[in-house]
């Protein structure tokens, strides 16, 4: 077997774990456990929106000709309440009905004038000014029956689940959420709230990216840290794949001794590449274990965020053709210098500010990829090409997370 692609850029990386596809399932779910999840199918509206025409004002319908010469009087001759749509008034020539928003608007009138500019009497209302025919929402303007108004794939946002509701949908059809199998591996860890012995911390990388996972809409599913012990990380990784559709690991895949993460994968799995040109986070590798995706990210904590936001999040949104969540790249001046790397596209944590100039871009914290802190208090990352330099009032690309 050929050795496979070593040290490559971010682009040939996504470009060989886009080859690895998976079989997608579905399920449907009410609105109210919506929120978060992936459309499996269209929305299509069952209904018109509006319904029929509606008033968008609490006020007064009329005839517009009948305003062009305002301040006039007009005969009052009923009201109209949002439920009304029997027996409406009919609306003739000098005449007006009182109606509120949302009521239907009665036959013969083809405008609204709000409240505020009328003056009311026992029979009568002084209309103040013109009406507006703009003031009536037209039937179907927002959706029409049949209309397809969200796309398979589309992240349900609550603005989105709200439209399915407008639509007349009490439940949709939604991607079986992904199976995240999350392995830390290292003697050292242990579970936050033991008492530390010399040599030992906390286990953090497991906690944070099964946020990361969970925030894509899918389910992870963190197993106990393996100690660095071959059998031990062999039937960790045989139960992940047997039981969930990704594996992530964290720590071993660099090239000590003890990184066995890389060393089993090299030994018995399927590596289709091994580092990539970013800093931080440059050692990881993905291939297969028993045919399931498996990515080995970097032990230090920020090195195992960026890799996921960078590599493995790209990745899910392409097999599973979601529209989000994502990142959103922006331009940024900066404040500060920031050092760059001659052969990596380099990601330094920096804080955003708003200004009227636009972002402006701040270094502020030790950058080190053990400090978990310079990415937990940043706003964005820093895209500096491989070489490119980062001076002070430089603008650059980053990218808001």
């Amino acid at each position: 077997m050929a050795e496979p692609p070593y040290f490559i850029s971010l682009d040939e990386a996504l470009e060989i774990v886009n080859r690895v596809g998976l079989e997608l399932e579905h399920e449907y779910v009410s609105l109210d456990d919506a929120f978060g999840r992936i459309l499996s199918g269209d929305v299509i509206s069952k209904i018109d929106d509006p319904a029929f025409d509606n008033s968008a004002m609490d006020g007064f319908a009329m005839r517009h000709s009948d305003t062009l010469g305002a301040p006039v009087t007009l005969n009052i001759v009923g009201e109209v309440q949002a439920s009304s749509h029997n027996s409406l008034p009919l609306i003739e020539k000098g005449q007006a009905a009182r109606i509120m928003t949302g009521a239907p608007i009665p036959p013969g009138a083809d405008s609204i004038l709000q409240i505020e500019k009328c003056e009311i009497t026992a029979e009568q209302v002084k209309i103040l000014e013109e009406s507006k025919p703009g003031f009536i929402r037209k039937q179907g303007e927002n959706l029409k029956r049949g209309q397809t108004s969200l796309k398979s794939g589309q992240l349900l946002t609550p603005e989105r689940i709200g439209l399915c509701a407008t639509m007349g949908h009490p439940q949709l059809k939604v991607q079986t959420p992904l199976k995240v199998a999350i392995i830390s591996t290292g003697d050292e860890l242990v579970p936050p709230g033991r008492d530390l012995k010399p040599g030992e911390i906390y286990e953090s990388n497991s906690y944070g990216l099964a946020g990361l996972v969970r925030a894509m809409g899918h389910q992870p599913i963190r197993m106990d840290s393996m100690a660095d012990d071959i059998e031990k990380l062999r039937n960790s990784f045989n139960e992940a794949a047997r039981e969930c559709d990704v594996i992530l690991t964290s720590g071993g895949v660099s090239m000590g001794e003890y990184d066995l993460v890389r060393k089993i994968m090299e030994e018995e799995g399927e590596i289709h590449f091994w580092r990539v040109k970013i800093r931080p986070g440059s050692p990881p590798l993905f291939g297969l274990w028993n045919n399931t995706p498996i990515f080995g990210l970097p032990g230090n904590p920020v090195s195992s965020h960026i890799v996921f936001r960078m590599l493995v999040a790209p990745w899910i949104r392409e097999v599973t053709g979601a529209d989000g969540p994502i990142e959103t790249k922006v331009k940024v001046k900066l404040a500060t210098k920031v050092k760059s790397t001659k052969d990596c596209l380099t990601l330094r944590r920096i804080s955003i500010e708003s200004t009227v100039e636009g972002f402006i871009g701040h270094q502020v914290v030790h950058q080190g990829s053990g400090n978990l802190a310079s990415i937990a208090h940043c706003d964005a990352l820093t895209l500096l090409q491989p070489g490119q330099s980062a001076e002070a009032g430089d603008w650059i690309d980053a990218l808001l997370i």
